[in-house]
């Protein structure tokens, strides 16, 4: 059985919600769904989701697994990469 989902309300800017709903077009999702991977792939990046939340499983530990998978990703999808400084 799939976790609850809490619902929660969102402002936003218009050009932004405008091109989250393209990119979730593009990527054949949702808009809440596509707004859920983009958090949680930002979210397994920072080290901030506990467990394997990232794939919707069990917390890490309850399973012996480790809970460091990457997090799902697909082409033209997630965020995109962090820019290196450059040092100069």
């Amino acid at each position: 059985m799939p976790p609850e989902r809490k619902p929660f309300l969102l402002r936003l800017d218009p050009r932004v919600l405008h091109a989250l709903q393209r990119w979730a077009r593009d990527d054949l999702r949702s808009l809440n769904a596509q707004l859920e991977f983009l958090l949680r792939g930002l979210l397994v990046r920072a080290g901030r989701l506990p467990g394997d939340a990232a794939t919707g499983g069990p917390p890490a530990g309850e399973t012996g697994e480790t809970g460091d998978a990457a997090p799902p990703d697909r082409e033209g999808g997630g965020a995109p990469p962090r820019a290196e400084p450059s040092g100069k």
